[in-house]
């Protein structure tokens, strides 16, 4: 299937790492025009370089999408240098899981900001554009928790259910205007806060795995561990891609504990 974007302009928020550099990379690649951005003017370089050292090309914009005046200035840039905005990832955002009662005013107001108001305010602007010319797409990066929350899981969950109902009613009146409204729910996935959260909490000496500990080895024999114990039925070998299947109520702590001890310390793979 041959999928083009050529001629398309895409705004990846949060784009300088992680998910949101992975989509703006696929979108370069597809042929469209890719702004990213992000509140770190030397992440959106790294990302910028890395991206430019496969041949591809984006432009990077500053901005802190919990402001609104800041978005209000990306948006105007971003129409000057490319005229209008097609696609829109709305993807910004950080994991922020805690009990209920610990949860403060301030903290709510943070998080609302910027999962929920940064995608109601970026999309308001690229709006009235989308509906003139008839073709629009936003995406509105989520997780499991919109739908699922688990316990101590505010005040993410609570920002992201809210984001799930503002996709439903963007998609039911953008429809009419060919603007089409989705939403992704990630779940326990590689990523930049995953990587960072575990060298946090199990900090090591950087080494580069040998071939013996690779992630691939470890995935092999995590597998001949559960095979070879008496409680557990034996069960064909994990392919390159794939891991052991989590527990179906795990919480996103206990999907942690779980990613960290597939392989050994120094070579985990989340």
């Amino acid at each position: 299937m041959n999928v083009t974007m050529k001629d398309r302009v895409a705004v990846v928020t949060g784009g300088s790492k992680g998910i949101g550099i992975a989509v703006a990379r696929r979108f370069a690649e597809s042929g469209a025009k890719v702004a990213i951005l992000a509140r770190g003017r030397a992440d959106l370089k790294a990302a910028r370089e890395q991206l430019a050292s496969d041949g591809l090309e984006v432009r990077d914009y500053v901005c802190d999408v919990s402001k609104a005046a800041d978005i209000a200035s990306a948006y105007e840039k971003v129409i000057a240098d490319f005229g209008r905005i097609d696609v829109l990832v709305n993807n910004a955002g950080t994991s922020r899981a805690m009990p209920f009662e610990t949860v403060t005013d301030e903290i709510w107001q943070e998080d609302l900001d910027l999962k929920l108001f940064a995608a109601i305010r970026f999309s308001r602007l690229v709006w009235p554009g989308m509906k003139a010319r008839k073709w629009g797409r936003i995406i509105n990066v989520l997780n499991v928790g919109a739908k699922a929350p688990p316990a101590a899981s505010t005040p993410t969950s609570v920002s992201r259910a809210a984001g799930m109902a503002l996709t439903k009613v963007m998609a039911s009146e953008g429809g009419p205007h060919n603007i089409l409204v989705n939403a992704m729910l990630v779940g326990l996935i590689v990523s930049d806060q995953w990587v960072k959260r575990h060298a946090a909490k199990a900090p090591r000496p950087t080494s580069t795995p040998s071939r013996a500990n690779s992630p691939r080895a470890c995935r092999s024999a995590a597998w001949e561990r559960r095979r070879n114990s008496p409680t557990s039925p034996a069960s064909s070998p994990p392919s390159k891609a794939r891991t052991s299947p989590a527990p179906p109520s795990m919480s996103m702590a206990d999907g942690h504990r779980w990613y960290s001890g597939i392989c050994p310390e120094g070579t985990t793979t989340f």
